[in-house]
């Protein structure tokens, strides 16, 4: 596969000298869905602003499907669909007006059986003809991804494309997602849900005060970086953890009742083997042994708190 958006060294510095962003390098390819994962302020909006031609680059470069987004902006731009965090649409406006001129912006003769095709995918068919004030939260939402397909866009920003919405139309939309991947249309979505990301990404990206701390293929990250942990449950309760047991790093589980011990999937030897004997050494009886692998959400609050997982 080849790169659809390449990314180069791009950089954003506001009056005063913040740097929002610090030269972020990366390539998307074609097809794929990529997360965007960070904490408010990290960035994530900044670089989709920036690509999207919202605001203005510092230093860098940037491609899509070979134009440059400075120096060939209108091809460049016609390739892109960006759905934004904020719902900003005419609220006296239909649902098929709103798509309708949004084709129109870009250029794009009149196509009415495209437009039609865009709203059924989106269940917003049968409300082609409500006033945008009228629909809920969701369908609003509905309307944003619309608006952003309208033009045939081949890669598509989704910026906070759940924020607020129930969790049923939230799976819906993840649906709808996979189904744009299979027509081919690149995405990439940034996101605080943690669970979108391991649900729907392809890979995934991590990034925090301006800088891209890693991008890596899901599946990867996972086994590379995870950890387990394995919860030893007692027929005790106990009040601390026994000195004998201090050299393993457990922790009490809720109740006092088990004990919670976690391990690098990379390491050598995992310690089980000794955790449990020197338990049956303590004088504890084991009940029962259940494992977790640790979730993305594990390695990411790691990697944004400066560690390796």
């Amino acid at each position: 596969m080849s790169a659809i958006l390449s990314i180069r060294d791009l950089r954003k510095t506001y009056d005063g000298g913040f740097e929002a962003l610090k030269g972020v390098t990366l390539d998307i390819e074609k097809g794929e869905i990529l997360a965007l994962l960070g904490p408010n302020g990290a960035g994530k909006t900044t670089l989709i602003s920036m690509v999207c031609g919202i605001t203005t680059i510092s230093d860098g470069q940037v491609t899509v499907d070979g134009h440059d987004i400075q120096a060939e902006f209108r091809a460049a731009r016609s390739l892109i669909g960006l759905v934004p965090q904020e719902i900003a649409l005419q609220p006296f406006e239909t649902v098929l007006n709103t798509v309708r001129f949004s084709r129109g912006l870009f250029g794009k003769s009149r196509d009415d059986a495209h437009i039609e095709r865009v709203l059924r995918k989106l269940s917003l068919w049968d409300k082609k003809d409500t006033q945008i004030t009228a629909l809920s939260g969701g369908m609003k939402r509905r309307v944003l991804i619309a608006k952003a397909l309208s033009h045939e866009p081949r890669v598509l920003f989704l910026d906070e494309p759940t924020a607020g919405v129930d969790v049923e139309l939230r799976r819906d939309m993840w649906g709808m997602v996979a189904d744009l991947k299979a027509d081919g249309v690149t995405i990439i979505l940034t996101t605080h849900y943690i669970e979108e990301a391991e649900a729907i990404a392809d890979r995934v990206g991590v990034i925090n005060k301006g800088e891209l701390l890693l991008v890596q293929d899901k599946d990867t990250l996972m086994a590379q970086m995870g950890k387990k942990q394995i919860e030893v449950q007692l027929a005790e309760t106990l009040n601390a953890i026994p000195p004998v047991l201090s050299d393993f790093g457990l922790r009490l589980g809720a109740g006092g009742n088990s004990l919670i011990y976690t391990y690098d999937t990379k390491g050598e030897r995992t310690g089980i083997t000794g955790l449990l004997n020197a338990v049956s050494n303590a004088g504890l009886t084991l009940r029962d042994v259940q494992t977790r692998q640790s979730s993305l959400e594990d390695i990411f609050v790691d990697l944004v708190a400066g560690g390796t997982a």
